[in-house]
């Protein structure tokens, strides 16, 4: 089980001349993808920031001397909008952090327009920027890098919430696809994959009473030390980014005994119901 969060499994070193100092990251107005933003910055990088939320956009386009495109990720003319003004405005893209995500608690009784919101943004928002960049990328000379902030629900799941579940899955297989596709012709994918996250996601669900918030909120990080794992990763082209290690067994043990795994996470289902 999981929610949105390293260390990185598998991979061979970077390709010499693949810095990164021009980066657009989605959903950094806030938890981890301004602590990415932040941390680029720092790093020297010029940095994009994008959000739904405009206000938040600016405040952290302002703190790091970045520039501020608000825009809603799961609208495809608001990516494209997004990619043209970066690559206008950076001279190109070396690094796209499509990080923006949704949580919503619920189960098989999701309203429709839930589960199409849910899916645009942890799915169709990672499809959009693919549409956007990889004409510009594909075959470029120099390797890019794409790095999709998918959660450890994608490899493994998270108990309450169907959609969050079900898209994060979806959101790790179009990862896998893009890696699998297109390495060859330059393009790194590479899937961060946290468990518990110090952010507002995950405070909101200890507010409703989340028992899956309050277990991963025992191990959560701050998105600072997600970000410095990110960060690191760039050395190599690992596709797995774990911040959380545990993440890995947890995910060989359901590849190689899901009935095994399925049946503790339904005994963790049958305590949460239980309190």
């Amino acid at each position: 089980m999981s929610s949105e969060t390293g260390a990185e499994t598998g991979g061979t070193e970077q390709p010499a001349g693949t810095s990164v100092k021009r980066v657009v990251v989605t959903g950094a107005g806030g938890g981890i993808g301004a602590a990415l933003a932040r941390r680029f910055a720092a790093d020297g990088a010029k940095v994009v920031v994008n959000d739904l939320n405009a206000e938040a956009a600016r405040a952290v386009a302002d703190d790091i001397g970045g520039i501020a495109v608000p825009g809603d990720a799961a609208r495809e003319e608001d990516v494209q909008h997004l990619v043209d003004t970066a690559w206008t405005e950076l001279g190109g893209i070396d690094l796209f952090c499509s990080n923006a995500g949704v949580l919503s608690a619920g189960d098989e009784t999701t309203p429709d327009g839930q589960w199409q919101r849910d899916f645009g943004v942890n799915v169709m928002s990672h499809v959009y920027v693919s549409r956007a960049l990889l004409p510009r990328w594909l075959d470029s000379g120099e390797p890019k890098r794409l790095l999709i902030t998918v959660s450890a629900a994608g490899l493994l799941t998270l108990l309450g919430s169907a959609t969050y579940s079900v898209t994060k899955h979806a959101a790790l297989a179009y990862a896998e696809w893009l890696r699998a596709t297109y390495a060859h012709r330059g393009l790194i994918v590479q899937a961060l994959c946290p468990q518990g996250v110090r952010t507002d996601m995950l405070t909101r669900g200890n507010d409703r009473g989340s028992g899956a918030a309050s277990l991963l909120a025992e191990g959560a990080l701050p998105p600072e030390s997600v970000a410095d794992l990110v960060a690191a990763s760039l050395d190599g082209t690992g596709f797995l980014i774990l911040p959380h290690p545990e993440v890995e067994d947890y995910y060989r043990l359901r590849a190689g005994d899901p009935d095994r795994w399925l049946g503790g996470m339904n005994k963790l289902q049958r305590g949460f119901e239980s309190k």
